[in-house]
């Protein structure tokens, strides 16, 4: 054997390797300003704008308008209740539909109500009385709001004007009653007892803006090791590089650490703070959580090796958090998706990591019920960690080559 002149240490053990890599990634968080700002203190100003602006949970008072043409008592008590309504709000007594128009088009109101000239005649005659409805439905939200307190106070007015009439030609009032409101049915709304928009977006928000920082941040230091020339080396001996094993267990565990203790408090405060909904056990919500983050890290870790520079992360994922929020089955469920995007968001962790979530939280669920989710965590943990131990040793070399070719090992 012919010395090149190298002197070669001992390599130290998988523990000792994989114990260096996770003081050195924690160094490198808990030093870089950049990754601080969004894995540590973005997601609770993004929590936090968010529940505050979705704080209401419903819309009230939603201006609308009403064109009285009937001017009678009749008229003016169906005007009176629906400014009395929870969601509505009487703003305007507009004199003809052309100033409704007018005032739709300016954003004025986002609704009216017409009663036409022969709405009591009709009404007292025990004839039917046409009243037109006209909603915005270009906000969704206030459409809705405003569409179904309009409908209800029709609907209640309606059945009392038809009781008055009944009663006056000499019916009893219980049978007038059975004849004006056959049916009574109880109202039981479960898992959002308020109807509340917050209760129903922010726990999959939380979940994604988890996986993206979590994404990002990783994918920020992956582009700022080759930069340094040091990826992939051992930081206690500098001649030594540790296996590609201890490097990609060392960087799992750290980001597992820091990322697992961000969750557990993004998931838990805003729900004490907010009055979101807290059902199901604290372990079924642990069961999910924690294939989920591994499968995030296990993807970030594979998607940094992708990056050279330290905003590529950042301008790469950044504009996939809209995509990646519709693909989950939030806003439109899934199985109404044609069957390419459904299958694209399926590769994403948050798109399982909500379907369970918010059956756990939302609804109750055990194990067993989003035992599907859960398994498709653990997969896309296992395929992902396989692509990043793959990018991983690849990038390590490619990082190591200058120095081989400058101390060459000959025989």
């Amino acid at each position: 054997m012919r010395d090149s002149g190298v002197k070669h240490s001992v390599q130290p053990s998988m523990l000792h390797q994989t114990a260096s890599v996770v003081r050195a990634e924690l160094r490198e968080i808990f030093t870089d300003g950049g990754v601080l700002l969004i894995m540590l203190f973005a997601i609770f100003i993004y929590t936090t704008l968010y529940g505050v602006a979705y704080g209401s949970e419903v819309l009230r008072e939603v201006p609308i308008a009403v064109v009285d043409m009937s001017h009678t008592p009749s008229s003016r008590r169906l005007t009176t209740a629906l400014g009395e309504g929870a969601s509505t709000q009487v703003k305007f007594v507009a004199q003809d539909i052309e100033e409704v128009r007018r005032l739709l088009y300016e954003r004025e109101i986002y609704g009216a109500v017409y009663i036409p000239a022969d709405y009591e005649e009709r009404l007292v005659g025990g004839k039917q009385a046409a009243v037109a409805i006209y909603c915005d439905a270009s906000y969704f939200l206030i459409y809705r709001e405003a569409f179904e307190q309009i409908v209800a106070t029709l609907t209640a007015t309606g059945a009392m004007a038809e009781f008055r009439r009944l009663v006056a030609q000499g019916m009893g009032e219980a049978q007038a009653m059975a004849v004006t409101e056959p049916v009574i049915y109880e109202s039981h709304t479960l898992f959002n007892p308020y109807l509340g928009y917050g209760t129903f977006v922010m726990p999959a928000i939380i979940i994604i803006i988890i996986q993206q920082t979590l994404l990002m941040s990783i994918g920020i230091i992956g582009a700022t090791k080759p930069s340094k020339k040091d990826f992939g080396k051992f930081h206690t001996t500098a001649d030594i590089h540790p296996s590609i094993f201890a490097l990609m267990a060392g960087k799992t565990t750290a980001y597992f650490m820091v990322s697992g203790a961000v969750a557990s408090l993004a998931l838990t405060l805003p729900y004490y703070l907010l009055g979101y909904p807290m059902l199901g056990s604290v372990w079924t919500v642990v069961a999910v959580i924690v294939p989920y983050i591994l499968a995030c890290t296990m993807l970030g870790i594979a998607l940094s090796t992708l990056f050279r520079h330290r905003e590529e992360p950042i301008m790469w994922l950044l504009w996939s958090s809209i995509p990646i929020l519709m693909l989950s089955g939030v806003s439109y469920p899934t199985s109404a998706m044609p069957e390419p995007l459904a299958a694209l968001g399926a590769l994403f962790p948050s798109t399982h990591a909500v379907e369970a979530f918010l059956r756990v939280r939302d609804m109750g669920a055990s194990v067993a019920e989003v035992a599907p989710s859960i398994a498709a965590l653990w997969i896309q943990t296992a395929i992902y960690g396989a692509l990043a131990l793959v990018t991983l040793a690849h990038r390590t070399k490619k990082a190591r080559l200058p120095e081989l070719l400058e101390h060459p090992r000959s025989s």
